[in-house]
């Protein structure tokens, strides 16, 4: 029989008492633009530009889950830009978004070697997620679209968003069909995270609204992680923090603040199985992120 909404609530309000707790931290390095987990191991996508920005290489580091131990490195071919990664357990891949070259990068990550393959998105790419049918959705901020595509890269729809969802970072699917997208650039007034009809047409719940720091308010919304219940994670950058919501996005609280964090928030990685919360810490310096790191905490 399912729980009550109201005993859910106040189930996750206790369990959520002892989330936050960091319990590891992976070197600073170069920039991180994208964290995922698969079967055993974690994978941080990283940058790296020379002085002159006349060269740069995109690479993937792994690590083990118990220890967090570096594993490997793993290198992209043909990787220019760099926005996000996710990870698919069915396929057993990890996909990374291209948005100079406008492309989604496989990675079959799990053989030797890696094998790796690539397919035309034709917007540029901002966010992804893996849905529960394994397909791939691509948030496009400047159009103002979420594309949904096969593991091998078959355009299978385009859902373009209401007008008032401006600038959409990133868009997750929830297990009947609706979506959960977060919005709102650096000049835009309204920040916030949004539940969207399954055709994409209409905002059925919002969380957020005129850009701030109030608990019930954003500024930079940019990436979303949902659990086994499909509450939701949102990482606030520019306030540096994640939020914890309701299924019906409503709030709960603060999973992590700015206390545990030394720079700032972009992207999320849940290990549902292992709970562990994955959240990249970006230094911001010159108009630019000039190092990075991982913090893992335990949900």
């Amino acid at each position: 029989m399912p729980m009550p909404a109201d005993a859910m609530l106040r189930w996750t309000c206790c369990l959520c008492a002892s989330v936050g707790q960091v319990i590891h931290t992976l070197p600073e390095g170069e920039p991180v633009r994208g964290v995922t987990s698969l079967a055993d191991e974690v994978y941080v996508l990283r940058v790296k530009v020379t002085l002159l920005g006349l060269y740069v290489r995109h690479q993937v580091d792994v690590h083990d889950v118990t220890n967090y131990r570096l594993q490997r490195r793993l290198a992209v071919p043909n990787l220019r830009g760099f926005n996000d990664m996710t990870s698919c357990e069915h396929y057993r891949c990890v996909y990374i978004a291209d948005h100079i070259d406008e492309c989604i990068h496989r990675l079959d990550v799990q053989g030797a070697p890696i094998a790796t393959t690539r397919w035309a998105v034709n917007d540029k790419p901002a966010g992804l997620s893996v849905n529960a049918a394994h397909n791939v959705l691509v948030t496009c901020r400047l159009v103002r679209k979420i594309k949904e595509f096969s593991s091998h890269g078959d355009l299978l729809r385009e859902l373009t968003l209401p007008d008032d969802v401006i600038n959409p970072r990133h868009a997750i699917q929830t297990l009947n069909s609706e979506f959960i997208v977060c919005h709102g650039g650096d000049d835009d007034a309204v920040h916030r995270v949004c539940k969207i009809r399954a055709d994409g047409r209409h905002v059925i719940k919002s969380h957020g609204g005129q850009r701030g720091s109030d608990i019930c308010q954003y500024h930079g919304p940019r990436h979303l992680t949902v659990d086994n219940n499909e509450f939701v994670f949102v990482a606030d950058i520019g306030n540096r923090r994640v939020t914890l919501l309701s299924p019906m996005l409503d709030y709960i609280r603060q999973v992590v603040s700015r206390v545990d964090l030394k720079w700032f928030p972009s992207r999320l990685c849940l290990d549902i199985h292992r709970r562990r919360l994955y959240v990249t810490d970006n230094k911001w310096q010159d108009y630019k992120y000039t190092a990075g790191r991982v913090v893992v905490f335990s949900v």
